[in-house]
Parts: C-alpha cells; sequence; structure tokens
C-alpha cells in the first residue's frame, strides 16, 4: 500500500474529518485543511492532531481556504516544500444550501460556486503540476446523489454536484496519459452538518412570493436531524471507508463509486450503469477509446 501524502479539504467536520482520520489510521501522511484554524477551528483542529497522536500515527492540519486562490496556492506549496509530494487531493469541502431555488440571488449561487465547485478547480490546478512532475497521483472529488439527479428546493446545490461530476469525469480522461487518476465517491443522506448550516437565500421578496411553499425547506431541514432508526442510525464512517479503499487500490479504480445508508436506495447506480455504455459509445466515435 505505501505511505501517501494526501491533502483533505474541508476537513473541520463530516466526510472530511472522518476521512483524514481513517487514512492517518491506515498509514498515511494527511495534511487536513479547512479555513480560520487559529479560531472558531482550533477546537476541531486539536481534536484531529490528538486523537491521531493518541493512536500513534501524525496527522498535520493546515489553514486553506478553497475559495480564495491565494490561500490554495500558498497551502499546497507549502505541503510540497514539506513533504516534497503530493499524491492524494480529497476534494471535500462543500456548502448544500436548501430553499426555494428562485430566491437566491445570483451573488448566493456565485458564493456556493466557490466553494463546491471552483474551490475543487483552484486545488486540483494547484497540485496537478506535482503530480504531472511524478507521472501519479490521485484527485477524489466527493460530490453526491444530487450530482446525478435533483429534487426541489436542492436546485443550486445538485447544479454545483452536476458541475463538479462533469469536470471530474473529464479529468480522468484527460489525466490518464500522466498516470493520475480521477474518481468519483456519490454519498447518500448520511447526517452532517451541511443541512443544519444550509445559507439561506437572500431574497425575502421572492420568498414572500411563495407563500406556504417558502416553509417546505425548513421542513426538509428538520426531518433531516430525525433519525428513522434511532437504533441503527447511518454510519458517516462509510465514506470515509470507501475513500481510504480508493486511496489504497494498485489497480484502475471506479469512475464512480456510490454509497449509500443501509437500506437506502435512491437508483444512482442504476443511473451510472446506464449511462456509462452511452458515455464511452460517444468518446469512441469520437476516436477517443484510449481515454476511457
Amino acid at each position: 500500500m505505501g505511505n501517501k501524502i494526501v491533502v483533505v479539504t474541508g476537513a473541520s467536520s463530516g466526510f472530511g474529518k472522518l476521512t483524514a482520520l481513517e487514512l492517518a489510521r491506515q498509514g498515511h501522511t494527511v495534511v487536513a485543511t479547512m479555513r480560520d484554524v487559529e479560531g472558531r477551528n482550533s477546537a476541531v483542529r486539536d481534536e484531529l492532531i490528538d486523537t491521531a497522536r493518541a493512536e500513534g500515527h501524525p496527522l498535520h492540519v493546515l489553514e486553506m481556504d478553497v475559495a480564495d486562490d491565494a490561500s490554495v496556492e500558498t497551502a499546497i506549496a507549502g505541503v510540497v516544500a514539506q513533504h516534497g509530494r503530493i499524491d492524494v487531493l480529497v476534494n471535500n469541502a462543500g456548502l448544500m444550501p436548501v430553499g426555494v431555488t428562485e430566491a437566491y440571488t445570483v451573488a448566493d449561487v456565485e458564493r456556493l460556486f466557490a466553494v463546491n465547485v471552483f474551490g475543487a478547480v483552484r486545488t486540483n490546478r494547484a497540485v496537478l503540476p506535482h503530480m504531472r512532475a511524478a507521472g501519479s497521483g490521485l484527485l477524489v472529488h466527493v460530490t453526491s446523489l444530487m450530482g446525478r439527479f435533483t429534487v426541489p428546493f436542492f436546485g443550486i446545490y445538485a447544479a454545483s454536484k452536476f458541475a463538479l461530476e462533469a469536470l471530474a469525469e473529464t479529468y480522468r480522461y484527460e489525466l490518464r496519459g500522466f498516470g493520475i487518476d480521477s474518481v468519483i465517491v456519490e454519498p447518500g443522506a448520511f447526517p452532517s452538518n451541511l443541512i443544519a448550516s444550509s445559507p439561506e437565500p437572500s431574497d425575502t421578496t421572492v420568498l414572500a412570493a411563495y407563500g406556504e411553499v417558502a416553509a417546505i425547506p425548513g421542513q426538509i431541514k428538520a426531518h433531516a436531524d430525525q433519525q428513522s432508526d434511532p437504533a441503527n442510525p447511518p454510519r458517516p464512517q462509510r465514506v470515509a471507508d470507501v475513500i481510504a479503499t480508493l486511496v489504497n487500490a494498485t489497480e484502475r479504480r471506479p469512475l464512480r463509486t456510490v454509497v449509500m445508508p443501509e437500506g437506502q436506495d435512491f437508483g444512482v447506480q442504476q443511473i451510472n450503469d446506464s449511462v456509462a455504455p452511452i458515455q464511452n459509445g460517444v468518446l469512441k466515435a469520437m476516436g477517443m477509446e484510449a481515454m476511457i
């Protein structure tokens, strides 16, 4: 398996935090990145470092805001200066707005895409020159089941994840010749703080025009806090385990990996299975079969 230098974005909570700890536990050198490590995230910084140390594993925490060019460039340059390389980048940082789509202003949507889409573009662009020079590397993109379909009130979130899916798949084709892999992890409805911290839409005039419909997103958020089976709750650790399996793989990895809570099936795997032959057929027709 070997020790790999792994950078994880959005490691202050949720899948990112679990993934950073799991990869450190499996012997990799992990750089967990997040915003405001000296302020509101100082406690989680200390928790990550202390937990890994107690288990006998090194883990580093680094300030990085994926929505800021200079922050990303400085952080990635620091990792390379300290460790000599970056083998894996886990693009996990993200936001999940839940609300009336029309009520999100252009500025609201731009702020979302700055993290969910452009954040991955920024970090990929920062690490890829080093991976290309090394002739190897892995990009892991954490999307969502809503990277394959959408439902009411999740419109701009789904739009960002659809965009990330398209980028991640295209990276896979274009980077294959450099020995670099790009994969997608599609988690289902695991408990996290994403919905609780959902950015609210800014256009209150539009919200008022929707009347009672505008109350539905609040009901969705309230429902998300309830476990249907408290005795057997969904385990977000499963997402971290899947990411670790992809990092440790020695053979060609699958493009997409669906990770659903036990007993859930929204048909995402069926969508993937149906689309893949069509996508591959298009590439073959264009003479790009070698990139598949």
